[in-house]
C-alpha cells in the first residue's frame, strides 16, 4: 500500500493543482494523420495538456511512433499506392525502410477512413520517432505538456513486437535521457511492460488501460485463467476493476469509456486513482463522464472537448501554435 501511495503523490506532483487533463489521442486523430507530427502541431496548437500516442521498436532500437506493430493498408502507401496487406512488423524492419512509407493519408474508400471525414491530410508524411515528438514540444516552446505514451505489445502475438522488459527498457531510456520523468507516463493494455516500467523507473507515472468488452477484453473477468494481459494478476481476485488496477501499481486507470460507471469512478477514487476514460469523442458522453468527476479524457478531437470544457467554465490549457 505504502508503494502504491507514493505512485499517486509522484503523479500528483507531476499534473498541475485541480486541472482537468486534456488528452489529444494519437495527438488529435480526427483532424490530422494519426500518431505523425502534424496531428501532434495540430493538438499543440489547439492548447492539450497531455499528447496520447503508441510506440513500437524497431530492429535497430528505435522508438516509431504508431498505433499497430504492422503498418496497415488503411493508412501506409509505398510509391504512391496503398499496401494491400498489413505489414511490415515495426519490430522486424529497420527505421529507413519504415519511413519510405507515407502515412499521411488515409485510403478514402477504407471504412476506417469514413470514420474521420474531418481529418486534413498531409502527403509525404513519415512515421515518427519519439524524440522527434519531443523535439517539436521543443519548438513549439512549451515546458508543460505532458506525454502519454502507450506501448504497443500482445501478449497472444509475441513474435510481431519487442518482448515486455525489451520495450520499457527502450521507453524508460528515451524518456530519461528527453529529461521529461516528471511530464511522461507510460500506459499500456499489456500490464507486463508496466510491470517491467515500474521496476526500472518507479518515479514514471503508469496507467493501466482496461477494456471490457466483446471484441477485445483485456480484463477478462470470470474466466477460468488469469487474463495473459495482466502481468499475473487474475481479475476474478479482485471486487472491481480499479481494486485491480491498484494491485497492479498504477496511479492512473484508463478504461474505455463505455464501461465507466459513478459506482466505479468513486472508488477508483477512493483507492487514490485518477481515471481517465478513451477514447470520447461525442460531447453528451463527455458531459455525462464530466458529470462522474473523471480526472481527464482521452480525445481524437481535442478541439470538441475543449468546447465542452469551455461551456462548462472549466480553465483550458495554453494554445502552443507550432509547425512540424
Amino acid at each position: 500500500m505504502i508503494r502504491i501511495l507514493a505512485c499517486t503523490a509522484i503523479l500528483a506532483a507531476a499534473l498541475p493543482a485541480a486541472a482537468f487533463d486534456l488528452q489529444g489521442h494519437r495527438g488529435a486523430r480526427g483532424l490530422a494523420p494519426e500518431n505523425t507530427l502534424p496531428a501532434f502541431a495540430t493538438a499543440l496548437s489547439l492548447g492539450v495538456t497531455t499528447l496520447e500516442l503508441d510506440v513500437g521498436l524497431s530492429a535497430d532500437g528505435q522508438l516509431v511512433v504508431s498505433h499497430d506493430p504492422l503498418l496497415q493498408p488503411h493508412l501506409a502507401r509505398k510509391d504512391g499506392a496503398w499496401i494491400a496487406a498489413p505489414g511490415p512488423a515495426i519490430w522486424h524492419s529497420r527505421i529507413a525502410d519504415l519511413q519510405a512509407f507515407d502515412v499521411g493519408r488515409l485510403d478514402p474508400s477504407s471504412r476506417y477512413a469514413r470514420g474521420f471525414p474531418d481529418q486534413i491530410p498531409v502527403d509525404g508524411t513519415q512515421l515518427p520517432l519519439l524524440q522527434d515528438v519531443f523535439a517539436l514540444v521543443r519548438k513549439a516552446g512549451n515546458a508543460d505538456v505532458r506525454f502519454n505514451i502507450e506501448t504497443k505489445l500482445n501478449p497472444l502475438k509475441p513474435d510481431e513486437t519487442a518482448s515486455p522488459e525489451q520495450m520499457a527498457v527502450a521507453l524508460v531510456d528515451a524518456v530519461r535521457a528527453a529529461g521529461l520523468e516528471r511530464r511522461a507516463t507510460i500506459q499500456s493494455f499489456d500490464w507486463r511492460s508496466l510491470k517491467e516500467a515500474a521496476r526500472l523507473a518507479p518515479d514514471i507515472p503508469r496507467a493501466c488501460l482496461t477494456i471490457e468488452g466483446t471484441s477485445f477484453d483485456n480484463v477478462q473477468r470470470g474466466r477460468p485463467d488469469a487474463s495473459p494481459w495482466l502481468a499475473g494478476l487474475d481479475a476474478d481476485d479482485f471486487p472491481q476493476t480499479p481494486a485491480l488496477v491498484q494491485a497492479a501499481g498504477c496511479g492512473i486507470w484508463s478504461p474505455f469509456h463505455r464501461n465507466v460507471t459513478a459506482e466505479l469512478v468513486a472508488t477508483a477514487h477512493a483507492r487514490n486513482l485518477a481515471v481517465v476514460p478513451w477514447t470520447v469523442n461525442d460531447p453528451d458522453d463527455m458531459n455525462r463522464l464530466l458529470d462522474l468527476k473523471v480526472d481527464g479524457l482521452i480525445s481524437d478531437y481535442p478541439d470538441r472537448l475543449r468546447a465542452v470544457l469551455q461551456a462548462r467554465g472549466l480553465p483550458l490549457p495554453a494554445p502552443s501554435p507550432v509547425r512540424p
